[in-house]
């Protein structure tokens, strides 16, 4: 009898062409390196929060509008997320995905970033600016496992589609995509320098 794989859940994965990338990330790494340093309630926020490093998540929402750099990037991610928007096959009734937000997220080397989700978004992403050697790897979990109950654990050598969490792996120059409502965290890695990334949704 075949197999039908149902209710899929997709990762989107694409690389700037790599010199483009390299200029882009250049002037977006002095940019938010710039942001930490003068963002005092983002830094208080981070700190109040346990969050190790720094992000502005809490603290600006007007990158695209405050430095050159994040409104090319916005206008890269843009068609990204209209791309991933059509393998979703998302009725969006003639409308389209809009930026929702954008945060900086410099990570020290031992951070993490627990488990979650982003509510009230369509899709959210990641673009990775600076990525050290050593860097934690996304960690994807399967949105059916508070219903598996009793259901055996995954062979080690089991298909990607298979597991209940995935590890990926990112780049510098990499952007990732994925349907809001799947739980991501970014686990502990052994990097020797911060890793910056900048996060965003699209409604």
């Amino acid at each position: 009898m075949p197999i039908t794989n149902l209710f899929v859940t997709k990762l989107y994965r694409a690389s700037l062409p790599k010199g483009a990338a390299k200029a882009l990330n250049a002037e977006l790494r002095r940019a938010c390196l710039s942001l930490q340093s003068e963002d005092t309630a983002g830094g208080r926020w981070s700190r109040r929060n346990q969050y190790p490093g720094y992000t502005s998540y809490a603290s600006i929402n007007d990158l695209p509008w405050r430095s050159p750099p994040f409104k090319t990037l916005q206008d890269r991610l843009d068609a990204h997320a209209a791309s991933f928007a059509r393998l979703l096959e998302l009725d969006l009734s003639r409308r389209r995905l809009k930026l929702d937000s954008m945060w900086v997220n410099i990570l020290d080397p031992d951070g993490v970033h627990s488990g979650h989700i982003h509510p009230h978004s369509a899709i959210s992403g990641t673009y990775y600016v600076t990525v050290p050697a050593g860097s934690g790897p996304l960690k994807l979990e399967d949105p059916r496992l508070p219903l598996m109950m009793a259901a055996p654990p995954r062979k080690e050598s089991a298909a990607a589609a298979n597991r209940s969490f995935v590890y990926v792996k990112p780049a510098a120059g990499m952007v990732m995509l994925w349907e809001s409502w799947l739980r991501h965290e970014v686990t502990r890695g052994t990097a020797r320098s911060a890793r910056i990334s900048i996060s965003f949704n699209y409604a």
